[in-house]
């Protein structure tokens, strides 16, 4: 999701900002939702976004 980082790195997307579901993510990016599953766990895992069960994955506050 090498777009997703893009976004953040422009001020597209901004701290505490939402992304879309995964099922939007697949459908936009034209991937299986276990891939985008896969990719933002990723971006989790390096602290670039924030995930809470039930309310959605979020960027972080401070984006590495």
């Amino acid at each position: 999701m090498h777009a997703i980082e893009t976004a953040i790195e422009s001020g597209e997307l901004k701290p505490g900002d939402r992304l879309p579901s995964t099922a939007q993510l697949s459908d936009q990016y034209d991937c299986s939702p276990p891939t985008v599953r896969q990719a933002l766990s990723r971006l989790q895992e390096r602290g670039v976004l924030q995930g809470h069960q039930g309310r959605g994955v979020y960027v972080t506050e401070a984006p590495k």
